[in-house]
């Protein structure tokens, strides 16, 4: 050993110290899920397509099973494929796995505050104080449900003033949307020529179209280098500050015309709480403008694209629309507006309304999730704080519980009888602790609003049936409809 030298010898022995050290580590915490090997700094870039994730999980989920970890440059994430590992973390464990994970894009976004992508004590409280709010301002009663109906006919209203020409409904349905939850957050429904509004449906649109480009993907493998690059993840960030600016507006013109004793809204009642628990580091100005921003995107976005998503698969099978139109002609008539209480007598809307869910897929990776101790998940040990990837698409694609699952087919939610089917594997807003607080609101705001649409118009599609292409655009985190024009005939 002489020859080697007295510094090599050391640092032989400092290299042993240090594997021993690991592999005793190692052996104290268990094995970790499998998963291809990591390069330094760049992780699993080159086992992954930044175009299309799900696939490259679909791959990776044959060779490693349903538990796998991955890492998007030096971030380790572990993948759940398939409904049986999914419901074994997020409702089984579902403690455990109510952490948020948060994306790099998300962070830059969010910056950890509001209800999505907050963690921990902030987390519990704003999504207590939220869900409770929202509920005393009518969310999930029978007040919602009449503004929905209201709006539905502004909707309706509007269409009809289109005079048969056709055109991208994309603005009109975001519009009609976006109204339902600013009347519960601002206080008020917008004009549809409110200009400020209309900016507003831009840069959702606009953010879209910035999702479906590779620098947002890229932004999660290595967000330090692409903060110094231009490109349309700084446009997406900016935009988000100018949607910032429009909430903290309407939020000052609040706090100087509030009644403390007669709250108008959500953000009202939130500059209430504030005040009361002054100190309260979870409830303050910034917190209410995230909480708020969230409130806003996800009461705005995920709703108006399923509609839009709809309408074009209905434009694609007339012969859906037309029996659905039926089963409303039949139940509902042509001389009232459709109600929730209708929705159990169309067994045959309910079922494609959950078929267009399925199919559509919006979120396929799901939001990320983050452990919160140290947990064990069949034979694997992932250590705290562990990002978690619990994706959806696998489930609500699974070829044995929805047979043909590539295939747009109502009779995945129905039994031999027509009579509705319920399945455990429809999770389109996630499940257990971080499940959609605004399921409800999104669940009755797409049966009244489509169901009032085909109530009193038949679609007719601006090219030849065959060609309309119902795949969706894959983008960094959701999925989108391809953009198209529909002309929207009155029934007679």
């Amino acid at each position: 050993m002489a020859f080697l030298g007295l510094p090599t010898i050391l640092l032989l022995v400092c290299i042993s110290c240090l594997l021993i050290a690991a592999w005793r580590s190692t052996s104290r915490r268990g094995k970790e899920p499998p998963g291809p090997m990591a390069i330094p700094i760049i992780g699993n870039i080159f086992h992954l397509n930044p175009w299309n994730l799900m696939e490259s999980f679909k791959e990776l989920s044959k060779k490693y099973g349903p538990i796998f970890t991955i890492h998007l440059g030096p971030k380790k994430v572990v993948v759940l494929y398939g409904y049986d590992i999914v419901k074994e973390a997020l409702i089984d464990n579902g403690e455990v796995f109510s952490g948020r994970g948060n994306l790099p894009i998300f962070e830059k976004v969010f910056k950890g505050l509001g209800i999505v992508t907050s963690n921990g004590e902030t987390w519990k409280q704003i999504r207590r104080f939220t869900l409770t709010t929202l509920r005393d301002f009518g969310m999930g009663k029978k007040g919602i449900e009449e503004r929905i109906q209201e709006e539905a006919h502004f909707l309706v209203e509007r269409l009809r003033n289109t005079h048969e020409k056709p055109f991208n409904p994309v603005i009109f349905l975001t519009h009609a949307v976006s109204n339902i939850i600013c009347s519960i957050v601002f206080g008020d429904r917008f004009d549809y020529e409110d200009k400020k509004l209309l900016n507003l449906i831009k840069i959702l649109n606009e953010n879209e179209k910035n999702q479906t480009r590779i620098q947002l993907q890229l932004y999660n493998f290595f967000p330090t280098i692409m903060d110094s690059l231009p490109g349309p993840h700084k446009t997406l960030i900016k935009s988000v500050d100018d949607i910032d600016d429009f909430i903290s507006e309407i939020i000052r013109a609040h706090q100087k015309s509030i009644d403390p004793s007669c709250p108008r809204d959500f953000i009202d009642a939130f500059i209430n709480k504030m005040e009361q628990e002054k100190g309260n580091s979870h409830f303050t100005v910034e917190s209410l403008i995230r909480t708020t921003l969230d409130l806003f995107l996800a009461g705005t976005g995920t709703t108006s694209t399923t509609l839009r998503f709809a309408l074009l698969i209905l434009q694609k099978y007339p012969e859906i629309e037309e029996k659905i139109q039926k089963e409303i002609d039949s139940v509902v008539g042509r001389d009232r507006s459709p109600c929730m209480a209708d929705r159990s007598q169309l067994p045959y809307t309910d079922a494609v309304i959950h078929e267009i869910q399925r199919f559509i897929d919006f979120l396929p990776l799901n939001l990320p999730r983050a452990v919160t101790q140290d947990t064990k998940l069949r034979d694997y040990i992932i250590p705290k704080d562990t990002m978690v990837f619990p994706l959806l698409s696998p489930i609500l694609q699974d070829c044995k519980e929805f047979p043909n699952p590539e295939k747009f087919d109502p009779g995945h939610f129905l039994n031999a009888n027509g009579t509705f089917r319920k399945s455990n594997y429809f999770l389109p807003f996630s499940t257990g602790k971080r499940i959609c607080a605004g399921e409800g609101l999104a669940r009755m705001e797409i049966f009244l609003f489509l169901t009032s649409i085909l109530q009193n118009f038949t679609l007719k599609p601006a090219v030849d049936r065959k060609d309309i292409d119902i795949s969706p655009i894959i983008t960094s985190a959701a999925k989108a409809p391809r953009p198209y024009e529909v002309s929207f005939i009155p029934r007679s």
